[in-house]
Formats: structure tokens, C-alpha cells, sequence
């Protein structure tokens, strides 16, 4: 998919949605764009992690945001290996706008990194867009990150760490969106997980703690964009299915719990997820937060 790059200066995109880069420290002075920039009535939250996250780290990714797809969220991120990249894909698979913004240029010669060029043509698909202050074909290097990371903190009301190592670069969004008053949220990680010693310090530091969707909502003030539909009833099965996964369960397991046998357990699990009330990542089922 060919996407033209578009360019703005700093009137052109200090009256557009990207508004809030206004009030940061050296703004920058262009902005380069593919796809659709998002409405100005979007609640826009940086989604930061680890490129080496754990389970844990996956699956509080694909939950949190799942969570949030009765909203008017957009999801920013880095398009980066790691959280980054899947927080780009929960947000697409739940149908909520997101935008990347690469350490690099825009041009497809230079996109960094290179494995997630699919990625970022399946968000210009899907309605989303990506954007950089830096001309089209500059590469990636190391100080193109930090600066990168202005514009996804300032851009946003809020900074989202999912998990963080010690000296992790999402410490440096996380860093800067204090800097610029926004707010800072971050998923409590076990205090036996090197990727969640950033996190967890930012919470002892004073980020609000974020242990279900409904936190990110009540803290942001949002409210759904339609009524959601009335949950239809439960059989005494699918209800024994939905009290049992109180985290995240393989079949046996869930089998094991449920005293119901795999042959009668799939047919349920399949109904429950059609219902929209489970998922599926990496084997493991997963309530909906």
C-alpha cells in the first residue's frame, strides 16, 4: 500500500489534532504524516514498554486495551519490537484508532524498524496514521529515539508504561510526560521481574497504578461511545467458565477447575468468545477486563 507523505509546518499542525505539541518545550517545527491524522475529540494515550516483555506483559497489553474499545481512545506508540508493536495491534484488533510514530524517517526505504513495515500499512489500512519531525528518509540512530519520545508524551494525555527495565527508553517518555504535565499510569509488575523494576518505581514515585481497564477510564474521565449492548443471559456453565478465569488459564487447566471435560469445554469457550466476553493469546484464555 503506497501512502503519500504528507508535510506540515507548525501552523498547519498546531490547528490540527496534534494541537498539544504546542505547549512542550521546542515544539517541533514540522511534522511529517501518512494516513488519517485523528479527530480532535480523540483522548490519545501513549502505550510504552519493553522490547523484551514477558507473558505477563502481553497479555496486560491486549487486555487493558481490549477494555477500552467502547471509547474514543486513540493509541500511540512507537511501532518498536516489543509492547509497542502490540500495542498497535490490540488497538487495531479492537477497532480503536491508533498512530505511530517511528524513530525514523516515513519513507519505506528507511521505516524502522524493518519488520514492522506490515504493521505499519496495516494501521494506514485500518484508518490510522504515522508521523516524524524527521524528512522522510532519514535513518534511525540513537538520538533520533529521545526525540522521538517528546512528541509521544506530549502528544497524549496520558503516558501508559506496561513494563519497564531499569534503565528502560520508556523511562524517558514516562520522564518527559511528568515533565510536561501530563499523566503518568503504570501496570504494577512481580517484584521478581527485571522488566518490571521501572514500573514499579514510578508507581513508588507517584504514577497512578493501572490494574484494569476501568482504572485508565475512571482516572481519564471518559465516558462509552454508545450504550453497550445488555450481556446476554449465561448458562450455569459459561458462568462457571467466566468465575474460574480469574487469570488467564490454558484448556486443561481450565478443565481441570471446571470439572468439565475438553469435549464440552470448547464448544462453551467458543461461545463465550464469539459473545465477546473471552479471548484467546498465546494458548492461554483470557476474561475480558
Amino acid at each position: 500500500m503506497s501512502v503519500a507523505i504528507e508535510r506540515l509546518d507548525r501552523k498547519a499542525w498546531s490547528q490540527s489534532s496534534l494541537w498539544r505539541l504546542t505547549e512542550i518545550p521546542e515544539p517541533p517545527e514540522t511534522l511529517y504524516y501518512q494516513g488519517t491524522l485523528p479527530s480532535v475529540d480523540c483522548t490519545l494515550i501513549s502505550v510504552v514498554g519493553s522490547r523484551q516483555y514477558t507473558r505477563y506483559g502481553r497479555e496486560v497489553t491486549e487486555s487493558l486495551i481490549a477494555g477500552l474499545r467502547n471509547y474514543n481512545i486513540g493509541i500511540i506508540s512507537g511501532l518498536a519490537l516489543g509492547i509497542d508493536g502490540l500495542a498497535h495491534h490490540a488497538a487495531l484488533d479492537n477497532n480503536l484508532y491508533t498512530l505511530a510514530i517511528p524513530g525514523s524517517g516515513l519513507d519505506s526505504s528507511v521505516l524502522y524498524p524493518a519488520r514492522h513495515r506490515r504493521l505499519a500499512t496495516r494501521i494506514l489500512e485500518n484508518g490510522g496514521a504515522l508521523i516524524s519531525e524527521l524528512s522522510p528518509t532519514t535513518r534511525a540512530a540513537k538520538w533520533t529515539f529521545p526525540q522521538r519520545n517528546r512528541i509521544m508524551a506530549g502528544l497524549t494525555e496520558a503516558t501508559l508504561i506496561i513494563e519497564a527495565a531499569d534503565r528502560s527508553g520508556s523511562l524517558i517518555t514516562a520522564r518527559l510526560a511528568t515533565d510536561y504535565n501530563r499523566e503518568v499510569l503504570a501496570v504494577p509488575g512481580s517484584i521478581f521481574s527485571t522488566q518490571s523494576v521501572g514500573t514499579n518505581r514510578y508507581i513508588a514515585l507517584g504514577a497512578t497504578p493501572v490494574t484494569c481497564s476501568a482504572d485508565i477510564v475512571e482516572h481519564l474521565g471518559l465516558t462509552p461511545q454508545t450504550t453497550p449492548l445488555p450481556t446476554p443471559n449465561l448458562s450455569p456453565e459459561q458462568q462457571t467458565i467466566l468465575t474460574t478465569l480469574i487469570e488467564p488459564m490454558d484448556l486443561d487447566t481450565l478443565a481441570t477447575k471446571t470439572n468439565y471435560p475438553n469435549a464440552a469445554l470448547q464448544p462453551l469457550l467458543m461461545q463465550l468468545e464469539l459473545q465477546g466476553h473471552i479471548y484467546v493469546a498465546a494458548g492461554l484464555y483470557h476474561r475480558k477486563i
